[in-house]
């Protein structure tokens, strides 16, 4: 059975997966900067922008990617619980014991992902935000939609009041800034030794070390941002617009909602280029600007991929959606080749490539990940981790 004529008999839109696909691209660009440099510094430090080639590349994932192409996975996260309901409601079986366990499975890679490849990973905060997901399950769609502007109004409140912060330090209290960044710079130096030199079991070690202490500031950063959209994405099955690529609120979602998100995006991609590192209060305003950008963003990403759905899906269309639909493989799969890439057990190039090399080998592994699960479904029909986790989810039932 063809991907469409599988997805015709599950009654699924090829829109979705177009989606994860789009996205799995975007998250490739950004985390790539937090797994081949500092993570404090990232492209701040010295050698990864030595032209203005590396500027442009590193301004272009900032405005296009970064808190975007997270946010439209997280909301796919959410069109995918509401799937889960919606097949065990035809299915007439029980729904929460098998999402409970499945959050259980996002854990367990979770875990193996911080561990063997990326200190920075996301299924960790999925699969705690994904138990209050439960919550809401039976809401209405104006009370998801309510709820989730009011979530990401705090996220955005929580971005400016870490930035007020900075900026009050930097003005008020130099002195102690002085030491901040000194904090940081001990902390970049620790992950060039790990990275540039560490065995695996001690790499390992290290990346869980900093998970766990830096959690609470992923939560902050990223966690808020991440549940609006899953509310958002809940929201969008229950309306029926996920199903329909041609509904009309896709059209001003790329005409008007793109334009003003990319607006913002690039005016705060611009600020954390040319700002001087995490205690400059320019990179927190940037990354406020993005925050406030990044529904606009989304939205209209949704709308341009809507309307790369429509009609009758060529090859090239289709072959992109098969990728989408085994979307923590080819997750996974960036780690592992970043992490063999960037660490000193594999081909140790941590903290050697510019920035705009750095952001080119990103996108080719996206476009390999995506593509190699693609070609994997041609002959399987489950990517290789989505079938672990679902035999684990529904215990061998079909």
């Amino acid at each position: 059975m063809t991907y469409l004529e599988e997805s015709q008999a599950a009654g699924r839109e090829i829109f979705p997966d177009l989606a994860r696909a789009w996205a799995l691209f975007g998250i490739a660009l950004v985390n790539v900067g937090v797994l081949s440099w500092p993570m404090m510094s990232s492209y701040h430090a010295a050698g990864a922008t030595v032209s203005s080639i590396d500027e442009a590349a590193w301004f272009g994932v900032n405005a296009l990617f970064l808190m975007k192409s997270y946010s439209l996975f997280s909301f796919m996260f959410g069109v995918g619980f509401a799937y889960q309901m919606q097949s065990a409601e035809r299915r007439g079986v029980g729904f929460a014991g098998r999402y409970w366990r499945r959050i259980v499975g996002l854990l367990a890679f979770g875990a193996l992902n911080i561990a063997c490849f990326f200190i920075g990973d996301i299924l960790v905060i999925y699969a705690v935000l994904g138990s209050i997901l439960f919550l809401f399950r039976n809401a209405s769609q104006k009370t998801l939609i309510v709820w989730g502007c009011i979530i990401y109004a705090i996220q955005i409140l929580l971005v400016s009041a870490i930035a007020l912060m900075m900026y009050l330090g930097v003005t008020f209290a130099p002195e102690e800034m002085v030491a901040v960044t000194e904090e940081f710079a001990v902390a970049d130096a620790k992950a060039l030794e790990i990275f540039g030199s560490a065995g695996f079991a001690e790499t390992a070690a290290y990346r869980v070390s900093e998970y766990l202490s830096g959690f609470p500031f992923m939560i902050m950063f990223q966690g808020f941002g991440a549940f609006a959209f899953f509310l958002f994405g809940l929201a969008a099955v229950r309306s029926g617009i996920i199903a329909r690529a041609s509904a009309t609120i896709w059209k001003p979602a790329r005409r008007f909602a793109l334009p003003v998100g990319l607006l913002l995006s690039s005016g705060g991609g611009w600020l954390l280029v040319d700002s001087h590192g995490m205690t400059d209060p320019r990179m927190l305003l940037g990354l406020v600007l993005v925050t406030i950008g990044s529904p606009f963003s989304t939205f209209g990403y949704l709308g341009v991929i809507a309307k790369w759905a429509e009609g009758t899906p060529g090859p090239v269309t289709v072959f992109f959606a098969r990728g989408g639909t085994s979307s923590l493989t080819a997750y996974l799969m960036q780690g592992l080749i970043f992490s063999l890439l960037f660490t000193a057990y594999g081909f140790g190039y941590f903290a050697s490539l510019t920035a705009a090399q750095t952001i080119g080998v990103a996108f080719l592994t996206a476009l390999f990940s995506v593509a190699f699960v693609s070609l994997w479904r041609v002959k399987f029909q489950r990517g290789p981790m989505e079938a672990i986790l679902r035999n684990w989810t529904y215990l061998g039932a079909r």
